[in-house]
């Protein structure tokens, strides 16, 4: 499976688009090119769904997000419709560019060894190189895992800065209605 800091093979798939996609049709972006086993099965419409859902915030973050799976066009000219996706979706009926990509071979399903479409996503940076690549993907949450990388990495965000005002805000609320008591104290010992 290709890795972070490989070269992408250069290629072009025919798409539901009616246009030969691939990373290089999309100069000076990111492309994230998933890679999954069927148009309209459970997992693969939940996956296509939520990149869908995210269409926007991708094309915002710089990104272009490609499907790739050996289904014929026409297949994914009817997934497409059916769920209303956005997302273009490339065929590779001879399998050729997921083994290119390391995302066909052998794989444990139920507990048995099958050759089959390993769900794998791949993040290609505006040079055509590997940024990230995801193996063995878990669909729910995949999307938005992919999202924060591109939007500016999966490192963990800063802790917010709001916080330490806030605290010492009260502390200085605080302060004064202390003082506040301690003079009436006095006051009232003053008066005995």
């Amino acid at each position: 499976m290709l890795k972070a800091g490989d070269k992408v093979p250069k290629f072009e798939l025919d798409s539901d688009t009616g246009k030969a996609l691939g990373p290089q049709s999309f100069p000076g972006k990111h492309v994230v090119v998933y890679f999954y086993p069927k148009d309209d099965t459970p997992g693969c419409t939940r996956e296509a769904q939520a990149f869908t859902a995210h269409a926007k915030a991708f094309a915002k973050a710089g990104a272009v997000v490609l499907g790739v799976s050996k289904d014929s066009i026409a297949a994914h000219c009817k997934f497409r419709d059916k769920y209303k996706l956005a997302v273009p979706l490339l065929s590779d009926p001879d399998l050729k560019i997921h083994k290119a990509f390391g995302a066909y071979g052998e794989k444990v399903l139920y507990g048995k060894k099958t050759l089959g479409v390993i769900r794998s996503t791949f993040v290609v940076d505006p040079k055509g190189v590997v940024a990230k690549a995801y193996g063995s993907v878990k669909v729910d949450g995949h999307a938005e895992a992919v999202l924060a990388f591109v939007s500016g990495g999966d490192k963990a965000p800063a802790p917010a800065a709001k916080k330490a005002p806030a605290k010492a805000a009260t502390k200085v609320a605080a302060k004064p209605a202390k003082k506040a008591v301690a003079k009436k104290s006095a006051a009232a010992r003053a008066k005995k």
